[in-house]
């Protein structure tokens, strides 16, 4: 997999970095939703295909992106298929801080040393390209509006970024409600991105008992089935950097 094309974790990142803060709104279902991108970008590097409410590895060879490639591999030593819930709703420590890390070295966000209380040290993220926040947000601007189906990228980080409750970041206000709501329907147009958005939503509403059932096919209706992700207060305070850890991304 050749890096000159951005991948849909590090996109979903990129979006939900505050451009005036430098925090990332929603931090606790982002890491959820960061865990559930990497699934979606397996299944479109053709490594991994949805078996039921479950997900198969039927390429084990890596794709060149080494943190791609680490949970590649953790999902062919499972043996056997797992439940996507389980699998996103599972620790992944260190995975927002690792994708901020990555950017950095792209150049695109910068590292903000500041401090909380005036004492304890604590680091941000700046954007350093807003044109490329600029065309993520205009793809996802352009499906909203259009009602045109998107590309099957768009459609699962406009599936991933309802799910993690990005909308109201995105589209704010009384203004933003009908955005937000055609941002959630989107989610019916990637069988994967809709799979993986309900289990990060079960995640976070503690529904991983039951099996949930396939998402509806590209071009069906999903109104039953779609529901509308938990959406909390917009951005957060940031979080302190303990003793000699690297920098911490705001939590």
């Amino acid at each position: 997999m050749g890096k000159s094309r951005r991948t849909i974790p590090e996109e979903l990142l990129l979006l939900a970095l505050d451009p005036t803060t430098g925090t990332t709104a929603q931090p606790q279902s982002l890491d959820l939703g960061l865990a559930g991108a990497q699934l979606v970008e397996l299944a479109l590097a053709g490594r991994i295909a949805p078996d039921g409410d479950r997900i198969a590895v039927v390429v084990p060879r890596p794709t060149g992106d080494p943190t791609l490639d680490c949970a590649l591999e953790l999902l062919r030593r499972r043996g056997t298929p797992v439940r996507a819930v389980n699998w996103i709703g599972g620790p992944r420590l260190g995975l927002r801080q690792t994708y901020l890390s990555h950017l950095e070295r792209c150049g695109m966000v910068h590292a903000v040393a500041g401090q909380m209380c005036g004492v304890l040290p604590t680091t941000r993220y700046q954007a350093t390209d807003t044109e490329i926040s600029r065309e993520i947000r205009t793809r996802l601007d352009n499906a909203i509006r259009t009602g045109v189906p998107p590309d099957p990228r768009t459609a699962a980080l406009a599936a991933l970024a309802h799910a993690v409750g990005l909308g109201k970041h995105l589209y704010p206000g009384n203004e933003g409600r009908s955005s937000r709501s055609r941002l959630r329907d989107l989610i019916r147009h990637d069988p994967m991105g809709g799979l993986v958005a309900h289990a990060v939503m079960d995640v976070q509403s503690g529904v991983a008992a039951q099996p949930r059932r396939n998402p509806a096919p590209v071009g069906r209706p999903a109104t039953a089935g779609v529901r509308s992700a938990p959406e909390p207060a917009r951005g957060v305070p940031m979080q302190p950097r303990h003793g000699s850890m690297a920098r911490a991304v705001a939590h």
